[in-house]
């Protein structure tokens, strides 16, 4: 059936996710949860798409600063695909898509302020990064035929443009629509750190009990996601990414002076300002581990691995939602829409979400992440299984599902969780910002008390806990033998 080093690596897996249980705080302190979550579906049900003149204005300021960030990450991530095999931009690329985008943004509003720039760079940074790994590997992996059969004396760049560009045209395009439906969900979710996009009126919602406002928005966003096949055209990229940076409002000048001040005081650590110097680095390192980075780690592999897990669990059960093997048309289209509704929901907007309705504990971060990329694995653990042949004789039902589907994608499945691990362990770092006590809470606290050099100091270690996470997962994907991710 499997492999036996790929079950023993899950039930291993399995393993630390139940130990992890018995340390997580998964308690609903919401004194009428069920009450509440009605509501909220009520208001989802019965939305108001006019009550609030700003809404339109959200919207639109969330598609333009994803337009604006993504075309220049996706500019620069090819620029440093070129020189991807270079160590040290290996290096750099691996450092800024290891911080979330709403450290980023929290970086940046402590010198530009409420300024477009904020945003736009906030998704930008993070997203080179990322298009720069990808953009490298769909490059590594053309067809080097076409390039032995040019004239001898042609040039590099020459024949970059004619041979390698054509044969990787569809994937890159692939992969960079895809990144910009990822660069809306980032896009929202700055609007909770006070951007005027979508996540600002959201929270705004939620806190005023306004439900049915809140359910509005989300509809919105979803069409927003559901419909970009139809208007986003090739033919009108252009248009958009020149139109939209008109649209990302003016905001409050920046103050030069501030920027300047950031990077030569506010980051240095404090004993290097004051009169202690060197000598005191050490006592104020120590403090800074035990008392919130040591708790930060600890919670935040703890929620990273239950929601793991949590992830798998929830991919293995919803891919046959899809699949061609299981129900009629009619189910398997009523599968798609529930899985578009998993996958386009940010994690953060459903954390926040989950929290007003329980109450502050790890469970609905663990039920946010498991939701949105369960069904992200769900969603292409199910067309991967359309394109199974089975025998004319092959079971139905169950068994289908248990001796027939499962052992076959198995592998792939364990491929794609250990590729969502990084993106799981860099949401539940950042969902600390919410109230859960990861390395997000006491980047956030230290912010909130101007302790900018912690919140830097802090930032890196998440930075590198995320990377380590990310060669851990291709150190077993390798071992494993597990299939190559497709780029999306």
């Amino acid at each position: 059936m499997f492999q036996s080093p790929t079950v023993r690596t899950s039930f291993i897996f399995l393993a630390i996710a139940l130990v992890g249980l018995l340390f997580a705080d998964i308690a609903i302190t919401a004194s009428n949860p069920w009450r509440d979550l009605g509501n909220f579906f009520f208001g989802v049900v019965t939305p108001n798409f006019f009550s609030n003149e700003g809404l339109m204005t959200a919207l639109l300021r969330t598609v333009s600063f994803a337009f604006v960030g993504v075309a220049l990450g996706s500019i620069s991530g090819f620029l440093l695909a070129l020189v991807y095999r270079w160590l040290p931009v290996r290096i750099l690329c691996a450092f800024v898509r290891a911080i979330h985008e709403l450290f980023w943004a929290l970086i940046f509003l402590q010198f530009f302020g409420f300024h477009p720039l904020t945003g736009v760079l906030a998704i930008a940074i993070p997203y080179a990064g990322i298009f720069a790994k990808v953009y490298s590997e769909i490059l590594e992996e053309a067809d080097p035929e076409p390039g032995r059969l040019l004239p001898p004396r042609t040039g590099v760049i020459s024949a970059f443009l004619y041979t390698k560009i054509p044969d990787c045209w569809v994937q890159l395009r692939t992969y960079t629509a895809y990144r910009l439906e990822c660069g809306l969900r980032s896009s929202a979710i700055l609007g909770f750190v006070g951007l005027p996009t979508l996540g600002f009126y959201l929270e705004s919602a939620f806190s005023q009990g306004h439900y049915s406002d809140a359910g509005a928005m989300l509809i919105l966003f979803y069409v927003l996601i559901a419909t970009m096949p139809l208007w986003v055209k090739p033919k009108l990229l252009p248009v958009y990414i020149l139109g939209a940076p008109f649209f990302l409002g003016e905001g409050l000048p920046i103050v030069w002076s501030n920027v300047g001040r950031f990077f030569t005081q506010d980051i240095v650590p404090s004993p290097l300002r004051g009169e202690e110097g060197w000598a005191g680095m050490g006592a104020w390192l120590g403090d800074m581990f035990v008392n919130q980075a040591m708790p930060g780690i600890w919670n935040t592999v703890i929620l990273t691995q239950v929601a793991l897990v949590a992830t798998g669990i929830i991919a293995l059960l919803a891919f046959p939602l899809i699949s061609t093997h299981f129900g009629g048309p009619v189910r398997r289209t009523s599968g798609h829409v529930f899985l578009v509704i998993m996958r386009s929901t940010p994690e953060y907007i459903l954390a926040y979400i989950l929290l007003q309705l329980w109450g502050p504990s790890m469970l609905p971060a663990v039920v946010a992440l498991a939701l949105h990329n369960g069904g992200i694995i769900g969603h292409l653990i199910g067309r991967q299984s359309s394109s199974i042949r089975l025998r004319s004789d092959a079971p139905s039902g169950l068994s289908r599902y248990t001796y027939e589907l499962v052992p076959r994608v198995y592998r792939s499945f364990l491929a794609f969780l250990f590729y969502r691990w990084e993106i799981i362990m860099r949401e539940t770092a950042i969902l600390g910002i919410l109230g859960i006590y990861t390395l997000g809470f006491y980047v956030d606290s230290a912010i909130q008390n101007i302790q900018f050099d912690r919140a830097m100091m802090l930032i890196l270690i998440t930075a590198s806990l995320n990377i380590g996470v990310d060669v851990l997962g291709r150190f077993i994907r390798r071992k494993l033998a597990l299939q190559t991710m497709p780029t999306c």
